[in-house]
């Protein structure tokens, strides 16, 4: 049977990428994790699977193999794949799900026969519950073999498959991390800022997510110049200004990451982009002018 499955590392990932696949009919051989009650819990989260604490030999029965473990970890499983699977790995796809890193960390899979590829979805895994795959993209790359098996289940899934180049890997994943992790890290300093003032955090959450929903479907609808807002669109640089006095209250990152968020917005949304970078590195000198008379009790 061409959609069975053996998983290897069943985190968050593994264990929804496994359900999921498990749901639409495919059949989900050996889970390998590093321990046996581990192992347990995940296949009766897949609801299917012989749960294995070890590289054991009915991993090779499926015709796919796919490695959800730590990045750190995927080298060392590709190696061990390979010394204990020998000929019973040609004709198998190997892929893993890592977002940063290419097929090629799975190179020593190919000698003995194995088509090496990797499937990453942008989505997020939280452990709870199973995660919609409906309409994501799957970044997939590798040997022709394994590209057809991810775009296979990519669009099994309800996804959408794009193929990349193994050599782009890292910046895609940078890309995903601004847009999902960094952007959680922006909310939730916006969020302390509003409870500084008096605000309790469900009311700073009700006042900014509704915000935050509202520009990226502007973004989504009108593009990104229409949708560009605030005292930097407008040429505002006083209230820029102002921000940056105000952001002094709490701890550097704050004040830096208003700075750095600022000349990133004039770089890729600013039709102008120099007139707007020059008058931030304008106003970044009237604050150094301010900060340096408030140390000097007013003398410069």
């Amino acid at each position: 049977m061409s959609r069975t499955v053996a998983i290897i590392g069943a985190g968050r990932a593994g264990r929804a990428f496994a359900r999921g696949l498990h749901d639409l009919g495919w059949k989900i051989e050996t889970v390998v994790t590093q321990s046996e009650a581990s192992a347990r819990r995940a296949v009766r989260f897949i609801g299917a699977g012989r749960p294995s604490a070890s590289l054991a030999a009915s991993v090779f029965a499926a015709r796919t193999i796919l490695i959800a473990t730590p990045d750190s970890a995927i080298a060392a499983v590709a190696r061990q794949l390979a010394g204990a699977g020998g000929s019973q790995l040609r004709g198998k796809v190997v892929l893993h799900t890592s977002g940063a890193l290419s097929s090629n960390v799975l190179d020593p899979l190919r000698q003995p026969g194995a088509a090496i590829g990797s499937i990453h979805v942008m989505q997020t895994f939280t452990g709870v519950g199973l995660p919609s795959f409906e309409g994501r993209v799957f970044a997939i790359e590798g040997d022709l073999r394994a590209v057809n098996i991810s775009r296979r289940m990519a669009r099994d899934l309800g996804g959408l498959p794009v193929q990349i180049a193994a050599s782009v890997k890292s910046l895609y994943h940078c890309a995903a991390v601004m847009a999902c992790a960094e952007i959680l890290g922006v909310i939730e300093a916006s969020t302390r800022l509003l409870m500084s003032i008096g605000m309790k955090r469900r009311e700073a959450v009700r006042a900014l997510l509704p915000l935050t929903r509202q520009v990226l479907q502007n973004f989504e609808r009108l593009g990104p110049t229409a949708a560009w807002t605030g005292p930097l669109a407008r040429g505002d640089y006083s209230v820029v200004e102002a921000h940056g006095l105000a952001l002094r209250k709490f701890p550097p990152e704050f004040g830096a990451a208003y700075t750095a968020l600022n000349r990133l917005a004039a770089g890729v949304l600013a039709p102008d982009r120099e007139a707007v970078l020059s008058e931030l590195d304008r106003v970044s000198s009237q604050l150094g002018s301010k900060s340096m008379a408030t140390s000097t009790g007013g003398k410069i």
